[in-house]
Formats: C-alpha cells, structure tokens, sequence
C-alpha cells in the first residue's frame, strides 16, 4: 500500500479579471495542507498551457475550484478540460463551487457530466459557497465553520479515491 501523499492539483477555474477563485483556491490547498494523505499544488488557468499541462499531469487527483458564469462552468475551464485527456483517466476529481444563489452547484452538474466522460471519477460530496464574497472574511476564510467540516468531508472522500485508484493504476495501467 502506497501511503505517499497524493499530489492534489487545485483547479482556479477563472481566468477572469477580479475573479474571487484564487481566494477560494488558497482556503482549499490551506485545507489540504493540514492532511498528511494530501499535498495540495495550486493549478491557476492564467498561468498558461504549459505550465497547467505538467501540473495536470503530475497530479493524482483534482479539486476542481469553479465559478458559475450563465448557469454553467468558465469557458477556460472548458477549453482545459478539453485540451487534457489522459490526465484525467481514472483519477478523482472534487468540486468547490461559489456564486449567486445556486452556489455554483449548476457549474458542478454540468462539469460531472463532462469528467464521466473522460473517464474520471466525481465525488460526491461537493463544497458550495452561496454568494461567494460574502461567505469569506478579510482573511479569506469562510465565515461559516462548517465549510471546513464540508471541505475535510469532501477530501476524505477524494483521499479514498485517489488512492485507490492509484494503486488500482499501479497494478492494471487504465485502458482507453
């Protein structure tokens, strides 16, 4: 059994000017920080394909940090999912969505869909912040303590997949 900290690429979905993602972002690696079954690497869109692309592939498992813009998810986040196939095969992927009323739980149903079909595995449990700036304090933490039970809810759940499906990967390479 492979007890290596699973390398955790934390996805800024937003490319956008004034964007909140990064914020988001920073409260979930801090989260994962605390974890000795995850090591956390924060995966921004603006940096770049190139940089993105070996951050992605590097990675064992995602938490996917998305905006809703217009009841879906971010083009850029479209465009990089669709630009990558291999490195999401048969690894898991968690959300942590913020926005509007919904939460961004529209984003998060329309991305599960997509990652199905890469042959990627969604967990369940999902973070939402619901309005977004305002669940976050000057510090960038959540104002609700329960967000952090949430969150350590979620990535209990993605640390469970992620390894085992990396030894899954160890044992039978993932088919196309």
């Amino acid at each position: 059994m492979d007890i290596t900290p699973l390398r955790t690429a934390v996805i800024v979905g937003s490319t956008r000017e004034g964007r909140f993602g990064p914020t988001v972002a920073a409260w979930v690696a801090a989260e994962i920080g605390g974890r000795s079954d995850l090591a956390a690497e924060i995966v921004d869109l603006a940096d770049g394909t190139d940089t993105v692309t070996k951050q992605l592939g590097e990675a064992d498992a995602f938490v996917v940090v998305t905006p809703e813009y217009n009841h879906s998810y971010p083009a850029p986040l479209k465009a990089t999912i669709d630009d990558h196939y291999a490195e999401w095969q048969a690894k898991p992927v968690a959300f942590v969505a913020y926005g509007g009323l919904s939460g961004g739980l529209r984003a998060v149903e329309h991305l599960r869909t997509v990652f199905a079909e890469l042959h990627a595995m969604t967990v369940r449990d999902t973070v939402s912040f619901h309005g977004g700036r305002q669940c976050f304090d000057a510090a960038g933490r959540p104002v609700d303590p329960e967000s952090a039970v949430a969150a350590q809810r979620m990535l209990d759940r993605l640390a469970w997949w992620g390894h085992t499906l990396r030894e899954a990967r160890a044992v039978r390479p993932y088919g196309t």
